[in-house]
């Protein structure tokens, strides 16, 4: 999630202060869903699972003591992911290391996708930071890098949920939420990105939005100053099951968007041309991640009511899930074993909106419920014409952290089947 609005609250008393005593009631009110893992220790945000049934989580750093970014859970506790070295921050080498990772995202051909922002404790990244980091799974080997030029992650901006699509492109394209109020795309085959909707209405925060967590009006309340809305654009994202919507949302809203994928895809595209596609798809509850399922239905959490929702693709709503333990819902995450699986992790417990004292009260929590459904996404190839105009041929230099290639696509191969993920430069 982009959490601009409290930068500078997080900064100077989240890494300072120590957690609370008890202040909430926890516990499970309904027994539709199951504790995968309890986190005591750094707060996480991201989760995703390989066909295999390895989990994966991820813990920005916003002040807590964060030791490593990326996990592997084994055996019920994080181990550091793909090893502690790359997962050391290190501000002179910020392309070779992890600096702050909001989001790691299983494509459809099961390899690991890491968004690092680049930039601890909302400080501002600088080129090498903002990346998208391959890992393939069968090896346990870091496999690409694409580092986001400052015109695409501006230093002040803070990418968000990613998402894939295989089946675009030469070797798939990914959609990310923030960067400045908007959606990146990335080619990755070429390595390039750009960003759209910046600034368009439909990525911004709804005004004086004023929602109730936890039985009072969530808003950010400095120590000793007066609080204020608090304000979030573009977070959530989810891909339609064929690929030609992205469903997106602002955080500090109840509203719900999408956009052609085809023109988003196309960098030749205008923004004028990107706006003409936006639909307004209208009510949800104010949500965090979202997701989607190979039945083109929709995820999220309800951060009001503690719950786990449903959209039908004919825009009704069912409640999936409900718990006083629920604080919360960031990522969601559909796997192959048909399980919805979700992070709850107390986040508008911090102490940026109480008046500087940190009143979450871990263990966070990552549940799971049972669906009807995989997730969405596959490695079918759409028809020609849906294939988006690639500016510049695929033997080109890319931003990837690993020089030239002749074959881009032989490092990143898809891996539909028994295709190789990685046969080496």
């Amino acid at each position: 999630m982009k959490r601009r609005t409290f930068l500078t609250a997080t900064t100077a008393s989240l890494a300072s202060t120590q957690l609370a005593g008890p202040a909430y009631a926890s516990g499970s009110t309904a027994k539709n869903y199951e504790v995968v893992a309890r986190f005591w220790g750094a707060m996480p945000t991201g989760v995703t699972v390989s066909r295999r049934g390895r989990v994966f989580v991820n813990f920005p750093r916003w002040g807590d003591d964060v030791p490593f970014t990326v996990a592997e859970l084994r055996g019920g506790k994080p181990v550091a992911y793909p090893d502690a070295e790359v997962n050391r921050q290190d501000a002179s080498d910020r392309a070779g290391h992890l600096q702050s990772v909001q989001s790691v995202v299983v494509d459809p051909a099961d390899r690991l996708w890491i968004l690092d922002t680049g930039s601890p404790l909302f400080a501002g990244s600088s080129y090498g930071g903002p990346k998208l980091v391959a890992v393939d799974l069968r090896t346990d080997r870091i496999v690409r890098k694409i580092l986001f030029p400052p015109e695409v992650v501006p230093a002040n901006s803070y990418p968000n949920d990613v998402r894939f699509d295989l089946r675009r492109g030469a070797e798939g394209t990914a959609f990310n939420s923030g960067g400045s109020n908007g959606v990146i795309v990335v080619d990755l085959a070429t390595g390039r990105s750009w960003r759209r909707l910046a600034g368009h209405p439909s990525v911004l925060a709804d005004e004086r939005f004023l929602p109730v967590i936890d039985g009072e009006p969530f808003m950010v309340r400095p120590a000793g100053g007066e609080p204020t809305y608090y304000e979030t654009g573009s977070d959530g994202i989810a891909l339609s099951a064929d690929g030609t919507r992205l469903y997106y949302c602002p955080l500090s809203s109840r509203r719900l968007h999408s956009v052609s994928t085809d023109v988003l895809a196309d960098p030749d595209a205008t923004d004028a041309e990107v706006a003409a596609t936006v639909e307004d798809l209208g009510f949800k509850p104010m949500a965090d991640g979202l997701e989607s399922d190979d039945k083109g239905r929709l995820y999220g959490g309800d951060l009001e009511h503690n719950t786990i929702w449903r959209r039908s693709p004919s825009g009704t709503y069912r409640t999936l899930a409900r718990g006083s333990d629920l604080i919360w819902v960031d990522t969601l995450s559909v796997a192959s074993d048909r399980h919805l699986y979700a992070i709850a992790n107390q986040l508008n417990r911090l102490s940026p909106f109480h008046e500087g004292k940190d009143l979450r009260r871990k263990p966070y929590l990552l549940v799971r419920l049972p669906i009807d459904a995989g997730r969405s996404g596959s490695c079918e190839r759409p028809s020609a014409d849906r294939r988006p105009r690639l500016s510049r041929p695929l033997g080109d230099d890319i931003r990837s952290g690993f020089g030239r290639f002749a074959d881009p696509g032989r490092l990143l191969g898809l891996n539909c089947g028994n295709r190789s993920v990685y046969n080496g430069p």
